[in-house]
């Protein structure tokens, strides 16, 4: 790849995108950035000061802040954070202050892999391969049980059913970036797929891409 190569990855919460882009980023050698990190990064830091989620100002700085090089996955991963990432993501300022640094990233040599939920239509609406991967809610919260389960934890299904599906329609319904897949976006369900075979059918999609690159 001798050019900028960047692979756009959208879907709502635990359809599997986060794990399909590290191991797209891996294969295919690109940096890669998991931008919901980005907001979390935003709402750790008005919690962790005791500000209030609808402190927009406080946001706007926390944002301007925030180091892409530095986002802990560990600390940042907690149920919390991922919730009140979603309510500082409807302010439209501080989406285009983190938006400006995501499209700084995927402009860095040799490329990069980047997943969330506006990347294929505003972030990288030039991206070279967008995928759109999503799954049903309840396929995803019974990931997210096993998820809790496998590190001793316990949960009621239907709470995180309940969860999921606020934060789709919060995603979905926001005025400003709502998700939804790019008109050219290709789609992966993985309600019935293991990663092995997600990664395996957009590793199809990126290849064919690019062997018609090399023909052109």
């Amino acid at each position: 790849m001798t050019h900028v190569f960047t692979i756009a990855i959208d879907g709502p919460a635990g359809a599997g995108k986060g794990t399909l882009a590290r191991r797209l980023a891996d294969h295919y050698r690109l940096n890669l950035l998991d931008t919901g990190l980005t907001y979390r990064a935003v709402a750790y830091a008005l919690i962790q000061h005791a500000l209030p989620l609808d402190n927009v100002s406080a946001a706007e700085t926390a944002a301007r802040q925030v180091d892409l090089a530095k986002l802990d996955r560990a600390v940042l991963s907690a149920h919390a954070v991922g919730e009140a990432a979603s309510k500082v993501a409807v302010y439209p300022t501080v989406r285009r202050i983190l938006v400006e640094k995501q499209r700084g990233f995927a402009k860095t040599p040799p490329g990069a892999v980047l997943d969330g939920r506006d990347i294929g239509t505003v972030v990288c609406p030039d991206a070279d391969i967008k995928l759109y991967v999503t799954a049903s809610a309840e396929v995803r919260a019974q990931r997210r049980l096993a998820e809790i389960e496998s590190i001793g934890g316990t949960a009621d299904f239907i709470e995180i059913l309940a969860d999921i599906v606020r934060r789709d329609e919060r995603d979905m319904g926001r005025a400003d970036s709502p998700l939804k897949p790019a008109a050219d976006a290709h789609l992966l369900d993985t309600s019935e797929m293991a990663i092995e075979a997600a990664f395996l059918a957009a590793m199809a999609i990126i290849d064919d891409v690019l062997a018609k690159r090399d023909k052109a």
